[in-house]
């Protein structure tokens, strides 16, 4: 908070906000619009109250008239309305005010959400949507429950801000809220344009036409225009985005609404760039331009300086086209901004591979590689995929329970007719003794379908859950060093990398090869135990002969970190288990322990013979584990990867692999670890007795 202690600094909160006052009087002198009346006449009612008689800053008006300021305030004066809202908030808690803080704590999520603190927006727009819900104030909670589901969107949480944009929409439909029901579908379509899914998108934009047409506001309207433009321009139907930016420009400059007017700008700017008509699209991108020097909206600004640097692009003006990709980066940095990143990022791939400097483009490439497999996770599209076929179960259920209804209409049909005429009562009580019998078995075979639904998608659950962790590891540990090597083979057949410096390429590759052969045979043991189920074939297992192999495998690795392996298992340790599955046990357990220990380091291998069982202990000299790392890395949903210290990447797979195996040959696994001193995994595996050996 601001200012703490209020009494004593009401004084200077005053003449901080009456300078605030006189300078935002000023201003609209110079930038006369719909807007700027707006805030005029704010700041006027402020003015006007503080002059009364008995004047308090503790009135709920003055609190009310303050944060409405600081609402208007926020693409023109970004501090002004994180000084308006922090007075609205002293004032509030100062008077108990619990409505004006509410409000103030969501100024305060603004500004920050524009300042790109994510943690900090998502903070005070929490504690402002749980004051909402608990004062039963509606179109504060709507508000609030829009802003955390954007918040999360800028995250690249989609999943999550779906879910606050489905609560906010059953909220909205409960008060009979239009205009936040029109907001929330329009955010949803933009979750489905962001992962690319255009049909899905416009979907949803003809819900929120439908009701922009019920709500009669043309403002509203323009601005559902100019999102369906961009998603138009993106499909390359360019007359209908063409269409919808125009009308959208024409409504916008006639209301001056000046933040949506440079969007829309930029938006007719965006289409002649998808038509390759680069001069035009500047034209438009720079009107645009002008508006953003007189508003402060740094998520749009990003969109319009890519945008330029795209056109400067396809006019070979690469210096022109640098410089502004660089600007629209350094904002996206700054404010956090996911989706600008990416885009930025992949057209200083471009611009730098034009340059013909490889280092910069890579670095780029990878950046934008790695913002896409943020944003484009598993998860989200998940989430939006089971949104469809919710709506497509809710929309069979709505058709359902119509035939439904207009059964039992045409039979109330039947039964007031015989109602009039007694002489066929009892055709009428048949009548509706027949009724309920079909109503009763509707509901029977409804009732049949919803379970059998059930049982389907929680069989469909568990599929999911095998399909998406391989996909996930496939995804993050082998695409990654597939793509770099493919890309590496691109650049050295185009001619663009000499030999010499393909070659110096050579020892990253190796190691990547190694990853991908070592992830591919973990991977193909866990996908075979989850598929088919492995059979555990048990026999007697010499693990000292188990250990030297796996050592003599290692043991270039280990060279390469000056890591002593050390082997003090004595001849004879012998268990009844699995050879192949306690191979993949040690195998990954030594693995682990050289990518984790520093060079010079040792990692020792012993075995303490106990009644019925040998205890097996893997000791590193590396740097340890926290508890919270400890309690994940042998769960069966962790895809946990870590990374060695030479920055060796890790599967995510590995450990619970072990631990499946281990159980299956009867023993336990668990670890001991203390940060910067090292791990030791134990595990258990059954003696070898006579009996065994026998069988064996």
């Amino acid at each position: 908070m601001l200012f703490v202690k209020i009494h004593s600094l009401t004084s200077n909160l005053m003449s901080k906000l009456a300078i605030l006052l006189f300078g935002l009087l000023v201003l609209s002198t110079t930038n006369i619009s719909a807007q700027q009346e707006a805030k005029d006449s704010l700041q006027t009612l402020i003015k006007q109250l503080r002059s009364t008689p008995n004047f308090s800053v503790k009135d709920t008006t003055h609190i009310n008239l303050l944060n409405h300021l600081g609402r208007e305030l926020r693409f023109f004066n970004t501090d002004s309305l994180l000084l308006l809202s922090q007075l609205a908030l002293d004032y509030s808690k100062s008077s108990n005010y619990k409505k004006g803080e509410s409000y103030a704590l969501l100024g305060l999520g603004n500004y920050y959400s524009d300042q790109g603190n994510h943690t900090k927006s998502i903070l005070y727009t929490k504690n402002a949507l749980s004051m909402s819900i608990v004062s039963k104030d509606v179109a504060l909670r709507l508000r609030a429950q829009n802003h955390l589901a954007s918040e999360f969107a800028y995250t690249g949480d989609y999943a999550k801000s779906l879910i606050y944009y489905l609560e906010g929409i059953d909220v909205a439909n409960e008060n009979d809220d239009k205009f936040m029901l029109s907001i929330f579908n329009e955010n949803v379509a933009n979750l489905y344009a962001s992962q690319n899914d255009f049909v899905q998108a416009l979907e949803f934009y003809k819900k929120v036409k439908k009701i922009n047409e019920d709500l009669g506001n043309e403002s509203i309207s323009a601005e559902t225009m100019s999102n369906i433009a961009s998603i138009y321009a993106d499909t390359g139907e360019l007359e209908h985005a063409m269409y919808n930016a125009n009308t959208s420009i024409a409504i916008f400059e006639k209301t001056k609404k000046m933040e949506w007017l440079a969007y829309a700008y930029a938006t007719k700017a965006k289409i002649y760039l998808k038509d390759n008509k680069f001069e035009w699209a500047l034209y438009w991108y720079r009107q645009s331009e002008m508006l953003h020097k007189k508003i402060q909206d740094d998520r749009g600004e990003i969109e319009m300086l890519n945008g330029m640097s795209q056109a400067y692009l396809g006019l070979g003006n690469d210096a022109m086209s640098e410089t502004y990709a660089l600007n629209a980066y350094a904002i996206s940095d700054r404010i956090k901004d996911m989706e600008g990143s990416k885009q930025c990022a992949k057209t200083l791939y471009q611009v730098n591979k034009n340059k013909e400097d490889y280092t910069e483009a890579l670095k780029y490439h990878e950046i934008y590689q790695s913002l896409s497999d943020t944003l484009y996770r598993n998860e989200n599209k998940k989430s939006l995929t089971m949104l469809k076929t919710k709506m497509e179960h809710e929309k069979q259920k709505v058709d359902l329970i119509k035939e439904n209804t207009k059964q039992l209409d045409t039979q109330r049909a039947y039964v007031n007719v015989a109602l009039g005429i007694l002489i066929i009562f009892i055709i009428v009580t048949l009548l509706v003794f027949r009724s309920e019998k079909v109503q009763k078995k509707l509901n029977s075979e409804l009732q049949k379908k919803q379970a059998d639904l059930k049982i389907n998608e929680l069989e469909l659950h568990e599929i999911n859950r095998t399909k998406d962790k391989l996909f996930s590891i496939i995804g993050h540990d082998l695409r990654g060093p597939i793509a770099a090597f493919q890309g590496l083979l691109k650049l050295f057949k185009d001619g663009e990398i000499e030999q010499n410096e393909f070659m110096s390429f050579m020892p990253k590759l190796s190691n990547d090869i190694d990853h991908i052969s070592f992830t591919l045979n973990n991977l193909l043991t866990w996908g075979q135990t989850q598929m088919n189920g492995a059979v555990t074939r048990a026999e007697v297992v010499a693990l000292e002969t188990v250990v030297k192999e796996n050592i003599d495998l290692l043991s270039e690795v280990a060279k390469n970190k000056s890591i002593r392996l050390i082997n003090h298992l004595e001849a004879k340790t012998l268990t009844w288990s699995d050879t192949n599955q306690i191979d993949i046990v040690i195998r990954n357990l030594i693995s682990n322990a050289v990518k984790f220990t520093p060079e010079n380091g040792m990692v020792t291998i012993t075995a303490i013979e106990k009644k019925d069982l040998w205890q097996v202990s893997i000791r590193d000299t590396g740097i340890g584990m926290n508890q919270d790392t400890i309690e994940k890395i042998f769960s069966d949903n962790s895809t946990l990867t870590t990374y060695g210290t030479n920055n060796e990447k890790g599967t995510g797979l590995g450990l619970s692999l072990c631990k499946e195996m281990v159980e299956k040959n009867n023993g336990v696994i668990w670890v001991e670890s203390l940060l910067r001193k090292g791990s030791t995994f134990h595990f258990t595996l059954p003696k070898a007795k006579n009996k065994y050996q026998r069988t064996a």
